[in-house]
Order: structure tokens, then sequence, then C-alpha cells
């Protein structure tokens, strides 16, 4: 069934799809500023702009997001930007520190989240270990029907 001898392909370039370059990690990675608001769990929280709406997703939504994701040494370790697509991730699917940052905010509200480590992954294998800073714009918060769907092709960026 495979082809022997020599192959040619006629191949036409149509066209060339550019990677978007790395976000940069905020300047305040290492620690939340003094303005930073925190939650009772640990969590700090600044919001970089404001959104619309009074509505806030809950733990059975499914929000439409772009982000990136820092590990406190500045090193990149997950961004949709770099894919060049928002993520779509049910709140009770995704680790503790952002689905509760997630919740404080609005559709439209872009936040940096200071994750501590037991909000995030813990001591997961092949995760990123320590506390991590996300950069979250909530794009939108999907219809409850759509929320409710099992998506079997996610990322795996839910808690393992």
């Amino acid at each position: 069934g495979k082809p022997t001898g020599m192959l040619v392909f006629d191949i036409e370039l149509v066209s060339i799809e550019r990677r978007p370059q790395p976000p940069r990690a905020p300047a305040n990675i290492a620690a939340a500023p003094p303005n930073a608001k925190k939650t009772a769990s640990g969590l700090a929280y600044r919001v970089l702009h404001h959104g619309h709406g009074t509505i806030r997703p809950t733990m059975d939504d499914r929000v439409e997001v772009d982000y990136s994701a820092w590990t406190r040494d500045g090193e990149l370790f997950d961004s949709s930007i770099l894919r060049g697509k928002p993520a779509s991730v049910p709140l009770n699917r995704i680790i503790a520190g952002w689905a509760e940052g997630l919740q404080l905010m609005v559709e439209g509200d872009k936040a940096l989240f200071w994750i501590p480590e037991k909000l995030a992954y813990g001591a997961h294998a092949g995760s990123p270990r320590g506390a991590l800073v996300y950069e979250v714009e909530l794009l939108r918060i999907a219809p409850k029907s759509v929320a409710a769907v099992d998506a079997t092709h996610e990322r795996p960026i839910a808690t393992p």
C-alpha cells in the first residue's frame, strides 16, 4: 500500500501565519502590589480594565477568556494569546484560584491574579509549581445550556 520509488509533490504556499509575540510578564510578577485586593483564601487581584454589566459567573458557568499565565519568576507557561484563540473553560474544572478570581469579574473585565500555591496546582506532577500569576480578560459568560455541555476536547488547564 505504500508508494515505491521517487515521489514528486506539487506544493503551493498559500499563506504564512505568524505566531503572536509572547506577552510580557507584569512588572510586579514576584508579589502583588500594595493596591491589590485580597480575598480570605489568599488570592490577590487587581482590575486592569473595567468591563460592562453586573452579572458575574458562578461555578456552574463556562466562560470564554483570553489569558496568559506565569510562574512568579516570570516564566510564561500558558497563554491563549499565543494560540490565537480565546479559551472556553468551565469554572468547576479549573484551578481554585482562577475560578475564584473569575467569579469576581464581569464581562469585559481584565485583571491580574496572584494565586498562592494552595489555590494553584499544588504538587501535581507535570504542572507548574508554586504561586502563579494570571492576566485574564473575561470575554463572555456562556449561556447555561452551553455551560452544561461536556467538552471532551479541552486543553488540560483543569486541576489534574
